[in-house]
């Protein structure tokens, strides 16, 4: 890798970190006058914990937003016309996301950006992440299961599809999604995970 391409992956990673680092729900709440979405439910800044408002609008504009910085990052990334630096993007605005310098570095869990980044890099892909995440998000009503299940198969698919750069990338970006869901994962083993919809 000669010093040119390295400088335009950092400048990627940075960009994509940068752009992924807008904390939506929390500026969407506050804009709304509810506060500081952190004080309530599960504490996270993403689209379920603000639909614990009782805002459906506002959980859905934190999704969209979410999601699109990923997908822009990785988008603006690829007009320079390296693959390489698309992925620097995507995986900048997925940490981005889980750790804004704004915010502490403690920020959301990453489903949306997840699902933004895998937008732009493999849009078919997403089809299968929906139909997963939707399925199980109505059967057992647990958006951090369905997500994790999803997250997970996601690399797979990939792979299968002939994407395995793309794979790699999501193999990270999945290993970071279920680190973050950590304390998800403990409360669905004791039974006291939040539903989807459930307030408090």
């Amino acid at each position: 890798m000669g010093a040119q391409s390295g400088f335009l992956l950092l400048a990627a990673l940075g960009f994509g970190y940068l752009l992924g680092s807008i904390p939506f729900g929390l500026i969407l709440t506050r804009f709304a006058g509810l506060g500081d979405v952190r004080a309530i439910g599960s504490g996270n800044i993403g689209a379920t914990n603000v639909l614990r408002t009782g805002r459906k609008g506002l959980a859905a504009a934190t999704l969209v937003g979410d999601a699109l910085k990923g997908t822009l990052a990785v988008l603006i990334a690829a007009r320079l016309g390296d693959p390489d630096a698309a992925l620097a993007a995507g995986l900048g605005a997925f940490l981005g996301h889980l750790f804004p310098v704004w915010l502490g570095f403690k920020g959301g869990k990453g489903v949306a950006t997840f699902i933004g980044v895998l937008l732009a890099l493999a849009p078919l892909a997403v089809l299968a992440f929906a139909v997963i995440w939707l399925g199980l998000a109505a059967l057992l009503r647990y958006s951090s299961a369905a997500a994790l299940a999803a997250s997970a198969a996601t690399p797979v698919v990939l792979w299968a599809m002939g994407e395995s750069r793309i794979a790699l990338l999501f193999v990270a970006l999945a290993l970071l999604l279920w680190w973050k869901h950590t304390p998800n994962i403990r409360r669905l083993i004791d039974g006291t995970e939040g539903r989807i919809g459930q307030k408090g």
